[in-house]
């Protein structure tokens, strides 16, 4: 893709969520629409877009930020009178053969979860990937 020197193919380095985008949309031409927060803080602004986008489309987004540098995967939006949350999978969970993965197992593995937006933090800014699935992608015929 040439947007990382030579080193980087090979090495233990990350890939952010706009690398994601690239990604997606070079291998199986599915663009990605990146949506920037200054902090975790901005999280409630952006909400009800991702509400939209998974109400829309079902595909999970990723994201990443820069002091909160673990990369998660957002599969789902909750709204209570009072609180927002996403749920977050664990994007480095990995299947074995001699583990159980159901819902309940994940959860209490804590590879699955509910975070409210107040658990993000308020000192790290967020790149959220949203694929932008096409629409006859999501009705096959």
């Amino acid at each position: 893709m040439e947007d990382k020197p030579g080193g980087f193919s090979g090495s233990r380095e990350w890939i952010g969520s706009v690398e994601v985008a690239l990604v997606l949309d070079q291998l199986f031409d599915v663009p990605g629409k990146i949506v920037h927060t200054r902090s975790g803080r901005e999280l409630e602004e952006v909400f009800e877009k991702l509400k939209t986008h998974f109400d829309q489309t079902g595909c999970p987004v990723m994201m990443g930020g820069d002091l909160d540098a673990s990369s998660k995967g957002v599969f789902g939006t909750c709204q209570t009178s009072s609180e927002k949350y996403f749920l977050i999978v664990d994007p480095h969970f990995v299947k074995t053969d001699a583990c159980e993965t159901d819902s309940a197992d994940l959860v209490e593995a804590g590879w699955a979860k509910w975070v409210n937006l107040d658990g993000f933090s308020g000192s790290s800014f967020y790149n959220l990937c949203l694929p932008q699935i096409k629409s006859d992608a999501l009705n096959p015929e």
